[in-house]
């Protein structure tokens, strides 16, 4: 399995090609809370899949990734948008560096399960001090919204067993609401397709999209959200 990590600090570029081919979630995100003037955190960045869908509706919105890289991704792509009310910040998802209820919204996809799959260390209290940071970052009526993987290669919901404790917990000790969607990966063509699965999911699902011939390579995954 490729390193993230690394890809993170050091593809930022192939990586936006990647998450590029997949559909826009702002509907989604609007059928939870509309974000028309609302300030707006979007933890886990990456090079602004969710940033720069949200920011054009914005009162401001504050990109936070732990990887440089990604947000220097964001920022441009901000800027050829024409668009100032935004900053980056590098930042630990344990320590938001904003001040407590200065925000309306709160948006991660694909980011803290890093910090709270059942292989990392502590698993379970980093979801406790995140969830608390949140907490203290959003206004009274606020909102939290979290997209992760249900499955690559899946046209169904399949959990990865890692993850399992980490969704069971956002709903039975939080709360969350939660349901699942598809976020496919739509390529140009087959060499795009092999080309970026390889890069980001490694050989196994990289050789399958090749025996199948898939320009569409199925994902599916779940939203889970909860209002203060």
């Amino acid at each position: 399995m490729p390193d993230h990590d690394s890809i993170y600090k050091q593809e930022a570029s192939q990586y936006h090609e990647l998450i590029a081919s997949q559909p826009s979630l702002l509907d989604v995100i609007e059928r939870i809370k509309p974000v028309e003037g609302l300030d707006i955190v979007d933890m886990g960045a990456g090079t602004g899949r969710l940033t720069a869908e949200l920011a054009p509706s914005a009162k401001s919105i504050v990109a936070l990734d732990a990887a440089e890289a990604m947000l220097h991704v964001t920022a441009d792509r901000l800027r050829e948008a024409g668009l100032t009310n935004w900053t980056t910040q590098v930042a630990d998802h344990r320590r938001l560096p904003l001040a407590d209820r200065s925000a309306d919204l709160i948006v991660s996809g694909w980011s803290i399960c890093y910090l709270t799959n059942a292989d990392a260390e502590r698993w379970d209290d980093n979801l406790d001090e995140i969830i608390a940071e949140m907490k203290r970052v959003l206004r009274p009526g606020g909102t939290i919204i979290l997209f992760e993987t249900l499955g690559t290669g899946h046209e169904t919901p399949s959990a990865p067993d890692f993850l399992q404790p980490y969704y069971a917990k956002l709903v039975d000790t939080y709360g969350f609401s939660h349901r699942w969607i598809r976020t496919d990966y739509t390529f140009a063509d087959l060499r795009q397709a092999e080309r970026l699965t390889r890069f980001f999911f490694g050989d196994e699902l990289a050789d399958r999209v090749v025996e199948r011939q898939l320009v569409r390579l199925p994902e599916c995954a779940g939203v889970w959200w909860l209002q203060l």
